[in-house]
């Protein structure tokens, strides 16, 4: 995200919504965080939950959803492939 610029409209707009939810946490003496209720109400955590690695950060998503997502027919890993030279990738 540092690396989107400033002047772009749609980059401002991303940042912000992305990072708006982002808390800092403590841990509790067995190494657990509290996700608090509004983030869990908005990512409809349940029971069931799957931790997602994302390069510098973890991912906690409603094990349904998650699900739906990665089989997804839109989800089409060639046409993201190509897609990524908009990312400067």
């Amino acid at each position: 995200l540092r690396g989107l610029p400033l002047t772009n409209q749609n980059a401002r707009h991303f940042s912000r919504f992305f990072l708006a939810g982002a808390i800092s946490c403590d841990t509790d003496k067995q190494g657990r965080i509290l996700v608090p209720q509004n983030l869990r109400e908005f990512a409809k955590l349940e029971k069931e939950v799957v931790l997602v690695g994302v390069s510098s950060r973890v991912e906690i998503w409603n094990k349904d959803k998650w699900e739906a997502y990665i089989s997804e027919e839109s989800l089409d890993m060639d046409e993201i492939a190509n897609n990524m030279a908009d990312l400067g990738i």
